[in-house]
């Protein structure tokens, strides 16, 4: 799903109170004592050691702290490399499945530790250990790969990018026209990738001590990625990170070599385990099956219980009821002689219904976190002006705050030791754009320079809000401003000048800001918490994002040669989300023309609908809206269907026995098993692309009939003999 947490972010919490009573029990201890008596004494004594034993910066304080410079090293490069191409290749297999993408950050980081730990040892017993391993490198390698594969969905693979090409335009209501569409080619997906995916991380450099230090943003994800890497560097936590390392390989093996079992099957249309009908042939039709996904059932354990089942239940009212009963309007609704895949009949309200739901809530997160952004930066003004004010100590000075726990401390100074120049941010926001503004309507002529311009000045406030929000909310609305674009700037345009195509590419510019930019902010505050030096962070997220630019676009070009139905409905890969943004852009050049009788009335109800759901939820409480389902992860099985819903269920129920079983061995290993089916199988892809190309087909086709149809196949092959 577009913006999703992953089962990591509920340690963090649980981490975040540990630290806010460590904050109360040095609170304590800054205070005077009156009484001079022993007992108080005592009490202070234990608990400035109950302090020592919750800091984490105390059992790293003999540990050298390397400087930027050693933080980046050839053997982290190196892993970072062969990591953002598995992650890659795993990131465009869901982008063009599902378009449901969990956080991998843990696996990253895991795998990241596992691969140098490796190296350093063989290294080790050879003699030619020059640098032990830090947590800062295992930073730097999670952060690289993170920003590389991060480009494989803000690429728009999956999504605006692969909106633009014929394939998706055939699937389209509007008529075809050349000039809005533009089919892949890997070298202007490329040089686009590179003129738009940097300047996201310039333009928020500036505000870095502003959004770790002086707002103390959460940042859960961030925080939990941290928390991960410290853990694992402890003598511990190095235990326990090579059992998970294990328990993930096995898994990995045992998805890779499933997914090469089920390749045998799959010589024809609609062979193979994946089309099993485990509920009935007619359940089968309506998409009601469970498809042996390892990949899904990986997702399913990592997704929050709450992301499942409303996924499911979004199948159910879609697939279930909704559908069934506007097809037996056919010929009232809808002309009868339409295919099921044209949007002028039931495709159209499958596609635009799901539409209003993202739409809905879209705009209701939006407003929700907007409206905590600016009050919360309003209150930080507030409280910085104020604080001139405190009270000052009998010198005069500014009296300081006996508060600070030896951990942020510690952070802080080294936080604001390695200082990267506001003139190199400033200087490279401005060139980068410069550049942009010039060659980006070279690759889409049908946006201007003017449009690009009008994107980065008001780029900088976006990408702003969008960190300032993920910091408090951890959710990040990128896809959101990437919307609005199309619908802003396609409406400019104008459907004459190629409006469809337009909108597209500037969704693409926005997205790819304001999404660049909370990652940075993401990855500072793990570099805060793990001592990494924000220049060694930020040269790594460059690094990642090059990466990125070229991987992902080569990762995806794979695809598209290897799968010729890659973006057809039904088939293996059908890029659900390349069909909803190019009519959404539609929807924003032309109107509502193109849509099938009454379907503008359901989208206003679903949209709605969405934001009263939304609304429900936060009124309830945190108590009750765990039972309320997400209108996001409803939407998504309108439109392809609920059969990986049963995957991910199927995830979760296992995920639910083990945790019932044995709670602290599923808490400790139920990330690395989910990681090690949605890698395997992931991996998988790759040499099954390579199989497409040269050609090699499988040997054997498994279908299933009904016992009728059998039955007249089995008396046809006894005509034939």
């Amino acid at each position: 799903m577009e913006n999703d947490h992953g089962r990591d972010v509920h340690v963090v919490e649980d981490h975040g109170v540990e630290m806010s009573e460590q904050g109360q029990i040095t609170h304590r201890r800054g205070k005077r004592d009156d009484t001079g008596s022993v007992e108080t004494a005592k009490a202070s004594a234990a608990e400035q050691e109950m302090e020592e034993m919750m800091s984490i910066e105390k059992v790293f304080e003999e540990k050298r702290v390397p400087p930027w410079k050693e933080q980046i090293t050839f053997r982290a490069m190196v892993v970072s490399f062969v990591l953002s191409i598995m992650f890659s290749i795993i990131v465009m297999k869901l982008n063009l499945t599902t378009g449901i993408i969990p956080s991998l950050n843990v696996s990253a980081g895991l795998l990241g530790f596992f691969f140098v730990k490796s190296w350093t040892k063989i290294l080790e017993k050879s003699g030619f250990l020059k640098h032990t391993f830090t947590r800062q490198e295992n930073t730097v390698i999670q952060t690289c790969v993170v920003a590389a594969y991060g480009i494989a969905f803000s690429g728009g693979f999956g999504s605006y990018l692969f909106a633009m090409s014929s394939k998706t335009a055939k699937q389209s209501s509007e008529a075809q026209s050349s000039q809005d569409i533009k089919d892949p080619q890997l070298g202007w997906m490329i040089g686009f990738l590179f003129l738009v995916s940097f300047i996201g991380l310039f333009s928020l450099v500036p505000l870095r001590k502003i959004m770790i230090i002086d707002y103390k943003l959460s940042y859960p994800s961030g925080t939990a990625t941290a928390f991960l890497i410290n853990g694992f560097h402890t003598p511990q936590g190095a235990k326990l990170a090579k059992k998970q390392v294990k328990m993930l390989g096995k898994f990995f093996a045992g998805s890779f070599l499933w997914g090469f079992f089920q390749w045998f099957y799959t010589a024809g249309d609609d062979c193979g385990f994946v089309n099993f009908p485990t509920l009935g042939l007619q359940a089968y039709k309506n998409r009601f099956y469970f498809d042996f996904s390892a990949t899904y059932v990986g997702v399913g354990m990592i997704c929050p219980y709450l992301v499942n089942v409303s996924v499911l239940l979004g199948g159910i009212l879609s697939w279930g009821i909704m559908w069934p009963l506007i097809g037996n309007r056919k010929g009232s609704w809808y002309s009868a002689d339409l295919p099921t895949s044209n949007l002028h009949g039931l495709q159209g309200y499958r596609v635009f219904i799901s539409i209003a739901m993202i739409l809905g809530d879209g705009l209701y997160n939006f407003v929700k976190v907007l409206g905590k952004t600016i009050p919360a930066i309003i209150a930080h003004a507030k409280s910085k002006n104020m604080a001139s004010t405190l009270p000052l100590t009998e010198n005069g000075l500014p009296a300081t705050d006996a508060t600070i726990s030896f951990d942020e401390q510690r952070r802080t100074e080294l936080f604001l030791k390695d200082q990267i120049p506001k003139k190199v941010a400033f200087v490279g926001y401005l060139i980068v754009a410069a550049i942009s503004i010039i060659t980006v309507p070279h690759i889409f002529p049908q946006i201007k320079w003017y449009h690009i311009l009008v994107t980065y000045i008001f780029a900088p406030v976006l990408a702003f809000c969008n960190a300032y929000g993920c910091g408090l909310t951890d959710w990040s609305l990128a896809s959101t401003y990437g919307k609005l674009a199309i619908f802003i700037f396609g409406a400019w345009v104008g459907a004459s000048h190629g409006g469809v195509l337009a909108g597209l590419a500037a969704c693409g510019v926005m997205m790819n800001i304001v999404s660049t930019a909370s990652d940075l902010m993401q990855d500072f505050k793990t570099g805060y918490l793990t001592l990494a030096s924000p220049r060694s962070m930020f040269i790594s997220q460059v690094i990642g994002t090059a990466m990125g630019c070229v991987i992902a676009p080569c990762v995806f070009w794979l695809f598209y040669k290897a799968f010729v139905d890659l973006g057809v409905p039904g088939t293996e890969y059908p890029a659900p989300y390349a069909l909803v943004y190019r009519n959404m852009a539609i929807l924003g050049v032309d109107g509502f023309s193109s849509l099938p009788k009454h379907c503008l009335t359901l989208c206003y109800i679903f949209f709605a609908g969405a934001i009263l759901i939304n609304l429900l939820r936060d009124l309830v409480g945190k108590k009750w809206a765990q039972y309320i389902p997400l209108p996001m992860a409803m939407a998504i099985p309108f439109y392809i269907g609920p059969y990986f819903a049963i995957d991910m269920c199927m995830g979760s129920l296992i995920l639910f026995i083990w945790e019932r079983l044995d709670k602290p061995k599923a808490d400790a290993f139920a990330s690395a098993v989910a990681s090690g089916l949605i890698c395997g199988d992931g991996i998988w892809t790759l040499p099954q692309s390579i199989l497409a190309l040269a050609k090699v087909k499988p040997p054997i086709c498994m279908k299933f009939l009904s016992r009728k149809t059998n039955d007249k196949v089995d008396a046809f092959i006894e005509t034939l003999s």
